[in-house]
This record gives structure tokens, sequence and C-alpha cells, in this order.
């Protein structure tokens, strides 16, 4: 497939203090392996051996991490210590390494589903979308609407400051949780100023009036962030 994996792993892991006090979020266990393990081995068994991962906060260790294992795959890192660039800004400064991918799937290092990547990516192609989200039925904050129809990114609400954005019309909208993983083509690289700290919520929110931003529903697959430690406890508990 003409696609690279990017996992984004440069956050500060301030929800897992004080866990991350002297490691990455990356590098933080569950069932005896750092979260960062869990993502490659998901990626790599689903066909996507291509992987950029972004680091800032203790990238020597996360690098020395990649250094020590041998994932069987094209791992290549992108150094964001110098500034912390978020999403949308870390994917663009990341442009550099995607030569030759056509399409870039995007992964939270905090994230563990049992999601089908395949499928992901096949739906993505298919509908020859500029962007897919995977999302899912739950109860969250914040959620991107969708229309009914065709699953086309409509809008967006806050649920606690009652902030809501509405990008194009529709007749039925659907409220859908945004998962962390994502595909977008790799033009989208050229709505993303460089160097600027930015979120793909509002890229996807400016784009979807224009282009084809769409949902990926897997409600049906098990899902998990694990960016809390009452999370990372009940899952150290059993087995994931």
């Amino acid at each position: 497939m003409s696609c690279v994996a990017m996992i984004f792993a440069a956050g500060l892991g301030t929800r897992l203090y004080p866990l991350t006090a002297d490691r990455p979020k990356a590098l933080v266990e569950v069932c005896g392996k750092p979260l960062l393990e869990h993502v490659i081995n998901k990626l790599t068994s689903n066909g996507f051996d291509k992987i950029v991962i972004n680091v800032h906060h203790f990238a020597d260790k996360i690098i020395s991490f990649i250094n020590d294992n041998n994932f069987n795959a094209d791992i290549r890192i992108s150094d964001e210590r110098q500034e912390l660039l978020d999403t949308a800004g870390g994917l663009k400064f990341a442009e550099p390494l995607f030569q030759g991918a056509d399409n870039i799937l995007m992964y939270n290092v905090d994230i563990l589903s049992d999601i089908d990547l395949k499928k992901l990516y096949q739906y993505h192609a298919e509908h020859g979308a500029l962007a897919t989200l995977a999302v899912k039925r739950r109860e969250t904050s914040r959620y991107f609407i969708f229309d009914e129809n065709n699953m086309q990114l409509v809008g967006w609400k806050d649920i606690g400051t009652g902030e809501l954005k509405k990008i194009r019309d529709f007749a039925v909208g659907v409220d859908l949780a945004f998962s962390g993983i994502h595909i977008v083509r790799r033009e989208i690289l050229d709505y993303i100023p460089l160097g600027k700290k930015f979120s793909m919520t509002p890229l996807y929110l400016d784009l979807a009036g224009s282009h084809t931003v769409i949902a990926y529903d897997h409600s049906h697959d098990t899902w998990c962030d694990v960016g809390k430690i009452d999370v990372l406890e009940r899952l150290n508990k059993c087995h994931f």
C-alpha cells in the first residue's frame, strides 16, 4: 500500500503524571509493554511497515527504545525537541519523511483498539476522501457532526461550553466521537502552514466545506484512550 503511518508520540503526557516524570507517555507500560510497542505492533500486523514517530518529551528515550528493538519496520523519527507543534503542525513538520506515499495514517500513541486498519484504508480509498476519521458512538465532551446520509463532516460541538460550528447544511446530523485514528491523502499537507503549532480539528473543519472529509464508524470495535492513571490501572489488571 502507498501509505506511511505516523505515530503521534511527542506529547507531554501530563494526564499520566507522575509516571511521565521520568519517561515519555509512549513508554508507559500497559500489560508489560510500552504503549509505543503496542501501537507499532498494531500497525505492522495490519501491513503498515513504514512508520514515522514524532518525539519531543524525553525524545532520547524513545529513540533508544526504537534502536534497541527490532520491529521489522522502516521507522523514522520526526524530531520536535525544539518546539512541540501539535498534530497538524507535527504532520507538516514530518513532510520530508513521507516521500513516495500517497496517503498518511495517523495514530495517537495512547490509543489501544482492535480496529481493522486495512478496512479503514480500503474505506478511505473507495470513497476518494481527502480525510477519513475513525469515530465511535460513545460519550465524550466534544463531537464531530456528520451528515447521516453520506457521513460527510458538517460540524463540531463542545458539550461543556455549548459551542457549535456548522460547516455544511444537513438534514440529519450524527454526533460521533473521534478515536485518535485517521487517514489523509498527502495533498492535505498543502493546507498546513510550516512551523506553526496547529491541531487537525480546525484543519478538518476548515476543509470540510469544500472537500470530502468523512467518518469511518467503528463503534463495534474495542477502543481505549490510555490517557489517565485510572484507565491505565484498570487495563493493567487484565490482559489487552
